[in-house]
């Protein structure tokens, strides 16, 4: 079987509804299972935190699959999202685009800090891709990736 092939490219202003609303899609498993699902807080989250040039859209053969937002800060990069496409899922993206962030991580020294709903699938994956726990709260755990460990 071959391996998909991804590319991620820069967003717009005008993708922030879209992307939106892959984001509600993507997560609604996660918060239903925890009982938090909301469509119109998670889309106005999303939203009102929405910057266009930490945004890259994931391609995979001429389709949407997903989308990531990336805080690079002087100290560390926050994944503050990474969302792939229920239809796209369970094939290799996200941990695809999870290896190219810490290819970029290494090369800059940085560590990589992320947050994921407790109860969400996402702990395992960010785990499986070598992610450390921090800590938790009664609704997030918060991970890092350190160069080198």
């Amino acid at each position: 079987m071959s391996r998909i092939t991804c590319r991620t490219e820069p967003v717009s202003d005008a993708d922030a509804e879209r992307l939106a609303n892959l984001r509600v899609e993507a997560m609604r498993p996660s918060l239903e299972a925890v009982g938090r699902f909301d469509p119109v807080r998670a889309r106005e989250r999303f939203l009102d935190g929405f910057v266009a040039a930490d945004t890259c859209i994931i391609q995979v053969e001429g389709s949407i699959a997903g989308f990531l937002v990336v805080r690079r800060r002087a100290d560390h990069f926050y994944l503050d999202h990474l969302y792939v496409s229920p239809a796209f899922q369970g094939r290799g993206i996200g941990r695809d685009i999870i290896e190219g962030l810490k290819a970029e991580a290494n090369a800059a020294g940085l560590p990589i800090r992320l947050m994921a709903l407790n109860g969400s699938p996402a702990n395992a994956f960010y785990l499986s891709c070598g992610f450390r726990f921090v800590s938790q709260d009664a609704l997030d755990t918060i991970y890092i990736w350190t160069p080198g460990a």
